[in-house]
């Protein structure tokens, strides 16, 4: 027997809050520069490399980020099977990634599009190799959270300082390519150095190779589907309106990621832990995560998305500078996306995926992705940047609801414990009393820093008066920390 030390759900949110805050941090700190540095020309042309690479990046991973958590997860307590497993994922793995290489260099020799800027497509390719021998599965299946995120957070340190070193003007942005794959990716390189640790690196034969390979084509199914709208704007946007259009759609998307890594991080913690409850037939334990985790995206994305609805233009100035203004409009458009996705993240990973019914959950993406697809095609034309928002934020709205009808026996016990009126009420009195800062002659900085303050001092004030359920929770388990300290 084999047993890897896991550790507490809190633990693992805990790191995993740090990791995405990281995630959140880091742009904070490189995206006003950067934007003011290379302008939105130079962070399109990065950005437009970078979502054509996560296409190649996408099908050279398979579906196996999210297929390999859960089958870790399953044979974690086997050290002989879990390296097995090991083994033989990472042999389709490469052999996929061999391929993609193919196409992928045969598209920048081809394409005219890709041609033109080939310097910054061949340092791009490292993402697609880092992304495989990383591995990063097997440290979320095996619940290792506080290793991901100190590796994690040490390669984005040092890529922030090289971008301050190395990125001084417009014609450094292959530069700024490079630097930010370091910061996204680098840290792999540990994951493969570290990889002896955890299972056996020798063949420890009787592998089954295909038994794989359903599973891990319905996760490519579903990856190609979110990918597809996750990136295609940006792509259908380069080809359309140029890179400029890109660089204002960046900006808001940026905005968007930080707030949804935010809301999704106790998601992510909980895959592993749900797979385990389901393989051991423990329904009371998987109602009960699902439902805390449902609530607490409520209570944190709800406020988060209308506050930065109310206060995109301000987000926008503070982050990317005066030549991005053009980019609240789409960001405004963008918003609710965060709320969308942290339930989906819930309905989809969580509890549809463990039960092993990722073909629905294929299906409600497919939807998103087909919806997407033409409403860009519509929209972009006529609206350039805002249009490919309104895309993804329809396109989200349709996955959640095709979730919903999938999931509508289980819908009403997973929402139960949810206070929706005392949400709601604290919502409406946080944004009343935020927007009074309008009336005040402020700078964006003034303008986010008092009414943020505002904005979230009411709405968590009116959450204690009303006793607000999942907060009082909260406040339970802390005090008790605090008695044991």
């Amino acid at each position: 027997m084999h047993h890897t030390k896991i550790r507490s759900v809190k633990y693992n949110f805990i790191m995993n809050a740090i990791l995405n805050a990281s995630s959140f941090i880091f742009p904070f700190i490189t995206f006003p520069y950067i934007s003011r540095v290379l302008l939105p020309y130079g962070v399109g042309k990065v950005n437009f490399a970078t979502s054509v690479v996560s296409y190649f990046s996408m099908f050279a991973m398979l579906g196996i980020p999210t297929y390999g958590v859960r089958i870790c997860a399953q044979v974690r307590d086997d050290k002989r099977e879990l390296s097995r497993t090991i083994h033989e994922i990472l042999f389709l793995n490469i052999l996929v990634m061999l391929l993609v290489y193919v196409v992928y260099f045969g598209a920048i020799w081809t394409v005219p599009r890709l041609r033109a800027d080939q310097e910054l497509f061949y340092i791009m390719n490292f993402m697609i190799l880092f992304n495989v021998i990383g591995m990063d599965w097997l440290y979320k299946g095996l619940e290792l959270y506080s290793y991901i995120t100190v590796r994690s957070i040490a390669f984005k340190a040092i890529a922030v300082c090289l971008m301050f070193l190395f990125v001084k003007g417009p014609e450094d942005y292959v530069i700024y390519g490079m630097i930010s794959i370091i910061a996204a990716v680098g840290s792999n390189i540990l994951n493969l150095i570290n990889l002896r640790h955890h299972i056996e690196l020798h063949p420890v034969g009787d592998y089954h190779f295909t038994r794989h390979w359903k599973a891990v084509f319905f996760f490519f199914l579903m990856s190609v589907a979110t990918t597809v709208y996750t990136n295609l704007d940006m792509v259908m946007l380069g080809f359309m309106k140029g890179d400029v259009e890109v660089g204002y759609y960046t900006a808001a998307v940026k905005v968007k990621n930080i707030l949804v890594s935010f809301v999704t991080s106790l998601g992510t913690v909980l895959l592993p832990r749900v797979s385990y409850y389901v393989e051991h037939g423990m329904r009371e334990q998987f109602l009960q995560t699902g439902q805390k985790a449902l609530h607490f995206v409520v209570l944190t994305a709800l406020p988060v998305t209308i506050y930065f609805l109310l206060f995109s233009r301000e987000s926008i100035l503070l982050l990317s500078g005066a030549s991005f203004a053009a980019a609240a409009v789409p960001m405004m458009l963008i918003m609710p996306t965060v709320l969308f996705i942290g339930v989906t993240n819930i309905l989809g990973i969580q509890i549809l995926v463990p039960l092993s019914k990722e073909n629905l959950v294929f299906y409600s993406v497919l939807a998103g992705a087909v919806t997407d697809l033409m409403i860009n095609a519509v929209c972009i034309p006529r609206m350039a940047s805002a249009g490919a928002a309104l895309g993804t934020t329809v396109a989200e709205g349709i996955v959640l609801m095709v979730q919903v009808i999938i999931l509508k026996d289980r819908i009403r016990e997973l929402v139960q414990p949810i206070q929706f009126g005392k949400i709601a009420m604290a919502v409406l009195a946080g944004a009343t009393g935020s927007l009074l800062t309008r009336q005040w002659d402020l700078s964006a900085l003034g303008v986010l820093c008092i009414s943020s303050v505002l904005f979230f001092g009411i709405y968590g004030g009116i959450l204690l008066i009303t006793k607000e359920s999942f907060l009082c929770e909260i406040l339970q388990q802390l005090k008790q920390i605090k008695r044991r300290s």
